[in-house]
């Protein structure tokens, strides 16, 4: 049977494993079976950060958006609710937006709300 060299595939193989592992600490960047366990570790928190993210984000537009109601004397719920009435059809990404970059706008908005 003829030789099979395997040093190409091989060491594309361990460079990949590396490239996922750039900024690791210790031993975990350099040796490959460290490398290996710390990926195996690594990857089901970055998939759950993925999902936590949104939620986090979520909540800081909602106090962002509930701190510029409260200085309108609206609670957040009841501002969510009328705006949904009125058929105001912002997200609450722009509305924190709003709220944080140009309270002017957000307070026609309110305005508008409350009538």
């Amino acid at each position: 049977m003829t030789r099979v060299k395997r040093g190409v595939i091989a060491h594309k193989k361990r460079e990949k494993l590396l490239k996922y592992t750039k900024g690791f600490r210790w031993g975990r960047k350099s040796k490959e079976s460290l490398a290996k366990d710390a990926l195996l570790h690594a990857w089901p928190h970055q998939f759950v950060g993925r999902k936590l993210r949104k939620r986090d984000f979520r909540r800081l537009w909602q106090t962002k958006i509930g701190a510029a109601v409260r200085a309108e004397n609206f609670s957040y719920s009841k501002f969510m609710a009328e705006l949904k009435k009125k058929g105001v059809a912002l997200d609450r990404k722009i509305l924190a937006e709003l709220a944080e970059g140009r309270p002017d706008t957000f307070k026609t908005l309110a305005e508008y709300i409350k009538t």
